[in-house]
């Protein structure tokens, strides 16, 4: 099956990384390996242009791009992944029709008070367009479902978990200790570990409540040091805040790319990233899958992707003195740390593996294309 393939939030090859991107790359990987074909018909960002300056002509020039492609390779199916009102699909709808193929929306979302806000507007009314025109959306996020059942039938509805590749995340001892001693860590030293981009809104706000949660701690008799990998426009302000309160316990590796990340999560002991205002967190993930132990908050869908007494350890509130107990508490209970981290590796391989993920995802696009066919077994 040929599937036509856009992102109006960011495209596949966008320089910055995020937890959405990955999610993206790994849907058009996942479709592949099931024998599909996937081709991305446009790399225009739909992410608030008609606020921008020429917006409305690079929208058009994105249509054209679009067109072009489909014409010239006729899809069978249209699938953007993540339309919502400041990154609305505003071609699948319109070419999909022109091309009379199903149009799928992965991991939409849908909030009313945005229509309220005159800057939102348009974002609004173009991401209701979009589902509205949909044959089928899929959401990854269960948080996401009461809304969007305002909105497309739940006939046309789906949930499919958040996944990832197992395989890309396992957890390598050799490559671990690698790491351990490029950066000078010693068999002592309890190596807690973050991964984040460095930016403005709740990434900062969790760096910043993980600094100053990890500095309540005795780290010189818990060992404790933490490496932070990650970058971005705040770089310099996350790494004052990191000196000001751990006090040269925070290494900073930098941006690693993702295929790289294993090493980073295999040479850790603990992760622990805060997830203040996180949909899902893919981080989370893949860190349980190289056999780590999280701790986070329980907020947004956090709780999809760590089981909390299992898997790690979710605070209740933004708490900094229970956080860092919750961190104290796997630093010094080596037993129930290496417990989590086993259960943490089995739960990512049976529950959030995205090639059983994608067999599933495969199955429904197929029936929108040849016709129904007998469910697949999930």
């Amino acid at each position: 099956m040929r599937i036509a393939f856009y992102c109006p939030n960011k495209p596949l090859g966008h320089p910055e990384p995020s937890g959405d991107q990955s999610i993206a790359q790994g849907l058009v990987q996942a479709l592949e390996n099931e024998g599909h074909a996937v081709r991305e018909m446009s790399t225009f960002r739909a992410r608030w242009f008609w606020a921008q300056p020429g917006g409305m002509r690079q929208a058009m020039h994105g249509c054209a791009e679009a067109l072009c492609r489909s014409l010239a390779w006729r899809p069978e199916l249209w699938l953007t992944y993540h339309s919502y009102y400041k990154a609305p699909d505003v071609i699948g709808p319109w070419l999909s029709r022109l091309l009379k193929i199903p149009y799928v929306l992965f991991q939409p979302m849908y909030g009313t008070r945005r229509r309220r806000d005159a800057r939102t507007r348009p974002g609004f009314y173009g991401n209701r367009f979009a589902l509205r025109a949909a044959a089928l959306a899929v959401t990854n996020n269960a948080n996401d479902r009461a809304a969007l059942e305002r909105i497309v039938p739940v006939e046309r509805l789906a949930y499919l978990a958040p996944g990832i590749f197992p395989e890309m995340f396992s957890r390598d001892a050799v490559a671990g200790r690698s790491v351990r001693a490029r950066y000078g860590f010693t068999d002592k030293d309890r190596l807690v570990l973050t991964v984040a981009r460095f930016r403005p809104g709740v990434k900062w706000e969790s760096l910043r409540f993980l600094f100053r949660s990890l500095a309540l701690l005795d780290a010189e008799s818990l060992s404790l040091r933490l490496m932070v990998v990650g970058d971005g426009p705040l770089d310099d302000a996350v790494r004052r805040e990191a000196s000001a309160c751990l006090a040269g316990r925070a290494m900073f590796p930098g941006r690693v790319p993702r295929r790289e990340l294993y090493a980073y999560y295999s040479a850790a002991d603990l992760f622990a990233f805060p997830g203040i205002g996180e949909s899902l967190g893919m981080v989370y993930l893949e860190a349980q899958a190289c056999g780590l132990a999280v701790v986070a908050l329980r907020e947004g869908g956090v709780d999809q992707v760590v089981a909390d007494g299992v898997t790690g350890m979710l605070v209740a509130t933004r708490d900094h003195a229970a956080y860092a107990d919750a961190v104290s508490a796997l630093i010094r209970q080596e037993g129930l740390r290496h417990a989590m981290g086993l259960e943490a590796a089995r739960f990512v391989r049976r529950h959030r593996n995205l090639h059983r993920q994608a067999r599933y995802l495969a199955h429904l696009l197929e029936s929108l294309v040849h016709g129904p066919k007998r469910p697949l077994p999930r």
